[in-house]
C-alpha cells in the first residue's frame, strides 16, 4: 500500500533527485512520471522492493547470494560498467565477531567491534574521560564540553592510523586498553585546545583484534535487548535501484580509503589499514551499543549521522550514566563532535552563545550547526522495570514506541 512521504523525506528526496533521475529503475520509483520527486503527502509504493522482501523470506538468503537477485545485480552491473559480479555475492561470508566490551564508572559496555570503529573508540573515549570528573565540571558547560571534545580528538587521530578490517590489517586491542587512556588523558590541557597526533598503544602489533544509515533501539519483557544499526552510506547510497528488485544499492565503497590522507565524503581521513583490497570490508562509525548496570540491561543506543554516530552515542551515554538523565532527556541534550580532521569542533547552536565564545577563546575552531544527528534509545525507568523508548527530538519523522 505504500507510505506517505512526510516533509522531511521530501526535502531529503528533492535534494538528489537529479542523479536518482539518471538511473531508469531509480526514476521510476522516487520520481512522478514528469522527473519531479515525490511531494510530502504523496503516497510512495514500492511493489518490487515488497516482491524482494517476500522471496527473501520464503526464500532465504540463497535467493538473495546466489540466485535471482544476485543474477540480476550482476547482469545490470556488465551492462553499465560495474565491477560486481555473482561470484562476488556467492563469495560473500556475513562474519559473526565478538563484541567489544570496557567499563565506564561501574557500568558495562558493549560495542560493535572492527571493522567498524565505533565500538572502539566509544569504548577509548569512555576511559579517557574515566579520569574526569565530568558531573564536577557541569553538563555542557565550556570545561565540559572542551575536555570532551579534547577526547574526541585523540581518539579520532588514532582511528585515521589503526583503524580498517581486522581480516587484513592488525588493528590494536591496546586501543581499549586502561593503561593507554590515562596516558592520552595526561595530554589533555584543561585550559587550551592542542594539536594531537596518533598514540602507540600496547602490545599494537601483538595483541589484535580477530581477524543512509538507520538505528533502533528495542527491549522486551524477558530479557531482549538489542542495538541495531544499518546504513547504505550517504543519502540514497549510490542513487541506483536495481531493476526489477527495488533496492537501492549502497556508496559503502567511500568508506574506504581512496588514497591515505584523502577526505571521503565525510571529511574523515585513512590510512594504509583502510585502504582497497579485494573481499575487504571498508571501515564505518556505526555504534550500536549495550549499557549493563550489575549485569544488566540499562541501556540500548545507537544514531546515524556518519562520523558523529560515535559521538552522538557517546554523548547519550555520558548524559545517561554520569547526569543521570532518563533517554528522552540526555537524546535532547546539545551536542558536539570533534574528528581531528578537520580540525573544527562541530557545535550545536543549542549551547549559549557565551559557552561558544569560550570554547573559541580555548582555541577550538567552531563550525556552529542549528542540529547534528539522529539517535534513538531504549532505557530503564528509576523502578528497574519501566521501559523509556526516547526518539531524538531533531527528527520529525518517527517516534518511540511500546506495546
Amino acid at each position: 500500500n505504500g507510505f506517505p512521504v512526510t516533509r522531511n523525506y521530501a526535502s531529503r528526496l528533492a535534494g538528489v533527485a537529479k542523479d536518482l533521475d539518471k538511473f531508469p529503475a531509480s526514476r521510476a520509483v522516487f520520481l512522478k512520471p514528469d522527473g519531479s520527486p515525490w511531494n510530502a503527502g504523496d503516497t510512495l509504493r514500492q511493489p518490487d522492493l515488497t516482491t524482494t522482501f517476500r522471496s527473501l523470506a520464503e526464500q532465504g538468503s540463497d535467493w538473495f547470494y546466489r540466485g535471482p537477485f544476485a543474477q540480476r545485480t550482476a547482469a545490470w552491473m556488465r551492462a553499465n560498467g560495474g565491477l560486481l559480479t555473482e561470484a562476488d555475492f556467492a563469495n560473500y561470508v556475513a562474519k559473526s565477531r565478538e563484541p567489544l566490551r570496557t567499563t565506564y564508572r561501574g557500568h558495562e559496555i558493549i560495542g560493535f567491534p572492527p571493522p567498524s570503529s565505533g565500538g572502539v573508540h566509544v569504548a577509548q573515549i569512555l576511559n579517557i574521560l574515566e579520569h574526569f570528573d565530568l558531573k564536577a565540571l557541569g553538563a555542557n558547560s565550556p570545561d565540559f564540553v572542551h575536555v570532551v571534545a579534547e577526547a574526541m580528538k585523540l581518539a579520532f587521530a588514532d582511528r585515521v592510523h589503526w583503524l580498517g578490517d581486522p581480516d587484513f590489517a592488525p588493528v590494536p586491542r591496546g586501543l581499549v586498553d586502561k593503561g593507554y587512556a590515562a596516558q592520552l588523558a595526561r595530554q589533555i590541557d584543561l585550559k587550551r585546545a592542542t594539536s594531537v597526533q596518533h598514540g602507540t598503544p600496547p602490545n599494537a602489533t601483538s595483541d589484535v583484534f580477530g581477524k543512509h544509515t538507520t538505528h533502533f533501539s528495542a527491549a522486551d519483557t524477558v530479557g531482549n535487548w538489542v542495538a541495531c544499526t544499518a546504513t547504505i552510506n550517504t543519502s540514497y547510497g549510490s542513487k541506483v535501484v536495481v531493476p526489477g528488485t527495488g533496492v537501492v544499492l549502497n556508496n559503502e565503497m567511500d568508506d574506504f580509503s581512496a588514497q591515505p590522507g584523502v577526505a571521503n565524503f565525510f571529511g574523515l581521513v585513512g590510512a594504509e589499514a583502510n585502504a582497497v583490497a579485494p573481499g575487504k570490508r571498508p571501515l564505518s562509525s556505526m555504534s550500536p551499543t549495550i549499557v549493563l548496570k550489575n549485569g544488566k540491561p540499562i541501556l540500548s543506543v545507537g544514531a546515524a549521522g556518519g562520523p558523529t554516530i560515535i559521538t552522538q552515542t557517546l554523548l547519550a551515554i555520558i548524559h545517561t550514566v554520569d547526569f543521570g538523565r532518563d533517554p528522552a532527556d540526555a537524546l535532547a541534550q546539545p551536542r558536539f563532535h570533534q574528528q581531528w580532521s578537520p580540525d573544527e569542533l562541530r557545535i550545536e547552536k543549542k549551547f549559549s552563545t557565551e559557552v561558544r565564545r569560550e570554547l573559541e577563546r580555548r582555541g577550538h575552531k567552531l563550525n556552529e550547526l542549528n542540529s547534528m544527528g539522529a539517535c534513538q534509545a531504549v532505557g530503564l525507568a528509576r523502578d528497574g522495570k519501566t521501559f523509556l523508548g526516547a526518539h531524538d527530538p531533531r527528527v520529525s519523522d518517527g517516534k518511540a514506541a511500546g506495546f
